[in-house]
Order: structure tokens, then C-alpha cells, then sequence
């Protein structure tokens, strides 16, 4: 039997993706073969595209960090899940794919009735902003917070999970996302015409308890500047190493500038968070990985939650998917449905 996948040849424009035909994956001992009905894709997959995301494998490989789908076949001595079982993955690379072979331990199910598209939104985005917030920034209601980038994925997914925690949210976007952080119950600042920190602290009377910054860089030194004394500002992203920083000169500023910051006790926090990789989550703490999944998925479930989906597209538009990342027309999460047929 053959499947498709999509396999990231070499660095370049998103023509680089191409799909391929190839003999279905066996799974072996311990693993399980899920048919994947929903699979994201992340700016992390645009700076794989462009060579410069540290610890990706060697072109050509299939991208996708994060996926939605169903046990199809089970590997001997696994046991934990039945086929037909929905489940959810964070496997880094290989969700663009119709189906993937994946370890029993990578997985944590999903609830009956869950759209796999909505519910793969949970797995990177949500999963990244809800442990932000409470692992890191370990907000509280009342409190006040910006978000960067407060129309993308992770944005929206901030501003749903913080007026859940119910905190005061302000998000830059440009004028045409303004409605959409409306809508998420936050106020809009426009980065592209506005001194964002002049805004926040005219709006917030001396600054934000907490930031949170996807671009990284130099672009730290404007969200440190505004948290009001005793926040914390939240590091999670490379965004401006595709504006010409090399991606070794982003994480070396970050890296400095988070130490720098580290000395001064009693004022200001900086902190970094990377689901995967090095100083991972998931990896560090498995359990809050798990434990963390299946509090989104029961918001999701109970209906507390509701994704906002950019763009439904199949395997074969996929160079579509990464110019929607890449040039930042997306607005919430943008999902490949590798199998259209089971929708």
C-alpha cells in the first residue's frame, strides 16, 4: 500500500516542499501507525524550510511538528491504545503525512467528537501559551498582560487561555487583525504605526505584570521595557532571525540578554520557554506535557475553547500553508488535512 508525504528537499522557497509516494510505514515493537487527519504547521517549520532551526535533521525530511489522528495499526507489545483510538503527538518533524509511525509514549488521546483540525491546535499553540502563562509567567487574575503577535496561533491562543485565567489582555497586530484581538477580548495596539510601549504604559498606568515575545533579538529590549517592576517577560520565538540575523547571533543575543537581565533580583524576570529541544518542556517535564494536553482537551470538550482556524488545506498546497506562515497573512492556525477523504 502506498501513502503520501511531504518531504523538505533543501533550504529555499516553499517550492523546496514537494509530495511524495512511498510504501506505508510497518510499526514497530512499541509504536503504533496513526492515520493522521490533522497536522500544523508552525513558523518553526518556515525556519526549517530556510536551514536555520537549530537541531533539524538532514534535507531531504518530512516537516510537521505537531499532528491529530487515529490508531490504524498496532506494533507488537503495544497495548495501551486499541485501533480507532483518536490521539494527539508532538513529534517535531513528520506530521506532513498521511500516516506516521510514532512510539505508544508520544501519545495522549483525544475526547470523542473533537474536529481533529481544532484539536491540533491544542497540541503546539495552546499547549506552548497555557504553559507560559501558568508554568513560567504563573499569572493571576486581575493582572495584565501583552502579547506580540496576538493574531497568530500561539497569539490567539494567549489571549483565549488569559481572559480564561482572567487577565486584562493587550496584543499587537496590524490594523487589518484588529478585529479579530477584539474579538478574543483584548485590546489592540497597532506595532506597525504606534510606540507600543508608550501605548501599554499609557494604557496600563506604568506597564504589563507579563509579555510575552515571539521575535526575540534586539526586539527583547522593547517588551523588558514594557513590564512594570516585579513582570515577567516570556521569550519563545526566533521570528527575527529571517530578517537577516544569523539564527546562532539570535539565540547568542538571547542568551546574553536573559543573563544580563537574570542579575538584578526583586525587579523584572526574564525567562525563555521551548516546548522541544534544548531547555524543552516536553522533554524536561513529561508530565506537565501530558497533564497540560488533557486540561486543554477537556476545555475543548467542554466548549471553553474554540481555536481559530486560518486556513484547512491539503497535502498538495502545502507551499500555500508556508507562505501564509511566512508572510504573515494567517490569522490563528494553519492545518494540513493530509487525508481529506476521512473528513
Amino acid at each position: 500500500m502506498k501513502y503520501q508525504r511531504v518531504m523538505l528537499m533543501r533550504r529555499g522557497a516553499p517550492h523546496v516542499l514537494q509530495v511524495r509516494e512511498e510504501d506505508l510505514p510497518e510499526p514497530r515493537p512499541g509504536e503504533v501507525r496513526v492515520k493522521i487527519l490533522a497536522a500544523g504547521v508552525a513558523f518553526a517549520d518556515v525556519l526549517m524550510r530556510h536551514g536555520k532551526y537549530p537541531g533539524r535533521p538532514r534535507f531531504p525530511f518530512t516537516p510537521g511538528y505537531d499532528l491529530v489522528g487515529v490508531v490504524e495499526k498496532c506494533g507488537a507489545q503495544a497495548r495501551t491504545y486499541g485501533v480507532g483510538t483518536m490521539v494527539a503527538a508532538l513529534p517535531r518533524f513528520g506530521a506532513y503525512s498521511q500516516y506516521i509511525c510514532l512510539p505508544e509514549q508520544e501519545l495522549v488521546p483525544v475526547p470523542a467528537g473533537v474536529d481533529p483540525a481544532e484539536g491540533v491546535c491544542l497540541v503546539l499553540n495552546y499547549l506552548t501559551a497555557y504553559q507560559m502563562l501558568h508554568r513560567l509567567a504563573h499569572v493571576k487574575a486581575g493582572q495584565r498582560a501583552l502579547v506580540y503577535g496576538a493574531a497568530g496561533g500561539v497569539g490567539t491562543a494567549l489571549l483565549q487561555l488569559g481572559r480564561l485565567a482572567g487577565l486584562e489582555m493587550y496584543g499587537t497586530a496590524s490594523p487589518p487583525k484588529h478585529e479579530t484581538v477584539t474579538r478574543f477580548g483584548a485590546v489592540p495596539i497597532d506595532y506597525t504605526h504606534e510606540d507600543v510601549v508608550a501605548r501599554v504604559r499609557s494604557l496600563t498606568d506604568g506597564g504589563v505584570d507579563a509579555v510575552f515575545d515571539p521575535i526575540g533579538g534586539s526586539h527583547l529590549q522593547q517588551s523588558f521595557r514594557a513590564l512594570r517592576p516585579g513582570g515577567t517577560l516570556v521569550a519563545y520565538g526566533f521570528s527575527s532571525s529571517l530578517g537577516g540575523f544569523p539564527m546562532a547571533l539570535t539565540l547568542l543575543i538571547m542568551v546574553l540578554q536573559l543573563a544580563f537581565w537574570s542579575l538584578f533580583p526583586g525587579s523584572k524576570r526574564v525567562t525563555f520557554y521551548s516546548v522541544v529541544g534544548f531547555q524543552g518542556f516536553k522533554d524536561n517535564h513529561p508530565d506537565w506535557f501530558r497533564e497540560d494536553l488533557r486540561t486543554l482537551f477537556d476545555l475543548l470538550a467542554a466548549g471553553q475553547l474554540k481555536p481559530l482556524i486560518a486556513a484547512r488545506l491539503p497535502l498538495s498546497r502545502v507551499a500555500q500553508a508556508h507562505e501564509l506562515i511566512e508572510k504573515a497573512r494567517a490569522q490563528g492556525k494553519v492545518v494540513l488535512i493530509p487525508n481529506e477523504d476521512s473528513f
